[in-house]
């Protein structure tokens, strides 16, 4: 069948070297060396596609660099021939379900992947965007809760994403599953020290937070004191109070140890998210959605 965006040569041999080279995306050393990475499912190749024809528009880098579907996925997803065909520099190859199933991670893949390159973004390039709100991830090690982290991230509107050295590789199938296309949407900084990523934002005019289930200042205190400022009532913030509204740098800790001394000495302020009920303390996940939502509330609010 032809296919608009697709070769017209199925590839069907499973003991090809592109198969191999596609599966070994899958280990770390693997995306090293190619500097590509794996993104599985209709919703990541989506927005793969989506950032890709956006990133031709604004002659920003290249996102995709190869797409294998197989026909019963085209068939029920049209909408990737299209793409395929608008996506300048993008090879496009209609493949066996058994060649897609050698390519991808999952035990049960969804019929597409697709071949990304890894970002080459720079912290000073995040700093030097003027970001209004950022998560930082220490030791993040679960590929589960970084994705999550990264996906309420892009949903709070954050514009910038950044993992410190000790951290999960982002780049993992897990962890790109999980993120659910979110990946593709903000600046991604791997592998960078605390120390340099928080010097570079102070020095650029943004407050450093960190999440702190024994932190002294409240979340709920500094929602409280923003929503004064806006109705112009006198607010009960001490002056060394955080502002919410102010440029905002949010760093998350480990999922079992959470940040350590070292890590909470260098933010501006450690900042609890409060517990109303019986629960000891937040998965990672969740607290860092609160926490960022909070800015993101303030600072459209404001």
């Amino acid at each position: 069948m032809n296919r608009p965006g697709y070769y017209d040569e199925p590839m069907n041999n499973l003991g090809a070297e592109r198969v191999r080279e596609v599966s070994r995306l899958a280990t770390k050393s693997g995306r090293a060396h190619s500097g590509e990475f794996l993104a599985e499912g209709p919703q990541a190749v989506r927005e793969a596609l989506r950032q890709h024809l956006e990133n031709a528009e604004n002659n920003r880098d290249a996102v995709v660099n190869t797409i294998y579907a197989t026909d019963d996925c085209l068939d029920r997803y049209p909408e990737f021939e299209e793409m395929a065909a608008k996506a300048k520099g993008v090879r496009s190859r209609v493949v066996s379900p058994e060649v897609l199933a050698g390519m991808a991670d999952t035990v049960t893949p969804q019929g597409i992947v697709a071949v990304c390159r890894i970002p080459e973004i720079s912290l000073q390039d995040v700093v030097a965007a003027k970001p209004r709100l950022v998560a930082v991830l220490c030791r993040v090690q679960d590929p589960g809760n970084a994705g999550t982290i990264l996906r309420a991230a892009d949903a709070a509107g954050a514009d910038a994403f950044i993992l410190t050295g000790g951290s999960v590789d982002i780049y993992n199938p897990k962890a790109v599953r999980s993120t659910v296309g979110s990946l593709f949407h903000l600046p991604i900084v791997t592998n960078v020290s605390l120390e340099e990523t928080v010097e570079a934002f102070k020095n650029a005019g943004s407050t450093v937070l960190a999440a702190d289930g024994y932190g002294a200042t409240n979340l709920d205190t500094l929602l409280d004191a923003t929503a004064a400022r806006r109705a112009d009532l006198e607010t009960p913030d001490a002056p060394d109070m955080p502002v919410l509204e102010n440029p905002t740098v949010w760093l998350f800790g480990n999922e079992g140890a959470g940040l350590n001394e070292a890590e909470l000495a260098r933010a501006d302020h450690r900042v609890a998210v409060p517990l109303y009920g019986v629960a000891e303390s937040l998965n990672v996940g969740t607290a860092a959605a609160v926490c960022m939502y909070a800015s993101a509330r303030a600072q459209r609010t404001s």
